[in-house]
């Protein structure tokens, strides 16, 4: 592939989120695959648009996400790529005097799905700016081939005009004597 990138290290049997989207070019579509550290094929796809994948890494090392462009490559393509944790161990806080373990473990549970709903919420900005990029894409398409439709009617009209005068003409001219109107 053309493209790849290596990631740290990952621990064993440790849950990582892969997302991502072609954000502008061609057809918004891209060849990808993912790779573990022996050089297997966890994922690929051809002509993918967009991607949201659960990872579980069962080999420490180093994971390539690889990307290509071979079926369109006169055209630069824009790719949002994301990968996030989702099964991270949670570290033991240092004890402090005084305080109860049962309110900092209620206080951890409430800001671990605080971070949650966030990142969902950050998924979610992704999707609709991925969307709002791929129907700025359509519209631009749009107006260019209104245009260029426009022109083109134009040009049809003027011909037509063109065309009626000239057959206006031959009505009223008669082997080389021509009337006037």
């Amino acid at each position: 592939m053309n493209d790849s990138v290596s990631l740290p290290t990952w621990t064993k049997l440790a849950k990582r989120l892969f997302y991502f989207a072609v954000q502008s070019g061609g057809s918004f579509d891209i060849d990808y695959e993912v790779k573990d550290p022996t050089d297997k094929v966890l994922l690929d796809g051809v002509r993918e648009r967009q991607g949201d994948y659960v990872l579980t890494a069962n080999t420490v090392g180093e994971y390539a996400f690889c990307f290509e462009n071979d079926m369109s490559t006169l055209t630069e393509k824009l790719l949002d790529f994301d990968i996030m944790v989702e099964s991270e161990p949670r570290r033991e806080p240092p004890a402090k005097p005084g305080q109860i373990a049962e309110q900092t473990s209620a206080l951890e549970e409430s800001v671990f799905r605080l971070n949650g709903m966030l990142l969902n919420i950050k998924r979610t900005q992704k999707y609709f700016h991925t969307r709002e990029n791929r129907g700025f894409d359509v519209v631009k398409s749009t107006v260019n081939r209104l245009f260029w439709y426009a022109v083109l009617e134009s040009l049809a009209v003027v011909g037509m005009a063109f065309v009626q005068v000239y057959v206006l003409q031959t009505f009223f001219t008669k082997t080389g004597r021509r009337y006037k109107v």
